[in-house]
């Protein structure tokens, strides 16, 4: 190859080089989920008939991006919605569901070792520490306090306790594997004053992280299913990195 034909090519792989490079998309970044803000309080009592759960937009659940990449799909869907007013972030879950089950009968118990449960994570964007909330289908809640993912195993974390509210309703019969149930719905109501308990802002313009995620145990399931919204790369629910942006609407 001579150099005559060297100095023609080298500026033609270049252009091509530079092609390539700017028709690279640029990195997504995290998802966005708004809790609009609701005129009128509401009561958790797990029957999402409130104006608010009407307009706010639903999330879908979905399995972590390993499992999807492997042609694996949701067989029992479900989706989530966010509110808040001047005292509460709302929570509202609507899940698909064809053998509720619920077997622990107290607050404050590792519930998704236990059956069904509901999980809400939320974080402030620039700290450490994050909340991990449920509520499950017989209307008991937990709620733990990490200082960050290094002291998740700590037993302190789990002694936490805040004014959280929790509620569900079930179409079916639950604990009851002979028979086949409909879905079950829930409602979380998490102060904002143990939210804000350390000069956290949760207001517009606050950075703030969430997650939802669902553990579903079912006899009609090969396995229980792990859900979650926003979609993380693994099922994992402490991915505090992907979880998405929270956007308190006016």
């Amino acid at each position: 190859m001579n150099a005559r034909f060297l100095a023609m090519c080298i500026p033609v792989l270049g252009a091509l080089s530079a092609g390539c490079s700017q028709s690279r998309p640029a990195p997504a970044g995290p998802p966005t989920m708004v809790a609009h803000y609701a005129a009128a309080p509401v009561t958790v009592d797990g029957r999402l008939d409130e104006p608010i759960w009407a307009r706010a937009p639903a999330y879908r659940l979905h399995l972590s991006s390993d499992r999807a990449n492997t042609g694996q799909s949701v067989i029992e869907g479900g989706e989530v919605r966010l509110a808040r007013d001047q005292r509460y972030l709302y929570l509202a879950a609507r899940f698909a569901d064809s053998d509720i089950v619920a077997e622990g009968d107290a607050d404050q118990l590792a519930h998704w070792q236990k059956g069904d449960v509901c999980e809400l994570f939320l974080k402030p964007e620039g700290q450490t520490w994050y909340w991990e909330l449920y509520v499950t289908p017989r209307s008991h809640k937990s709620s733990y306090w990490f200082p960050g993912r290094g002291r998740l195993g700590v037993p302190s974390c789990f002694d936490y306790t805040c004014g959280l509210k929790a509620a569900a309703q079930c179409v079916g019969t639950v604990n009851e594997w002979r028979d086949e149930d409909s879905e079950w719905t829930a409602e979380l109501a998490m102060p904002i004053q143990d939210l804000t308990a350390r000069g956290e802002r949760f207001e517009p313009g606050a950075r703030w992280r969430v997650l939802i995620g669902r553990y579903n145990y079912s006899r009609y399931l090969p396995g229980p299913e792990l859900t979650m919204t926003p979609r993380l790369s693994k099922t994992n629910y402490h991915l505090i990195d992907e979880f998405a942006v929270l956007e308190l609407a006016e």
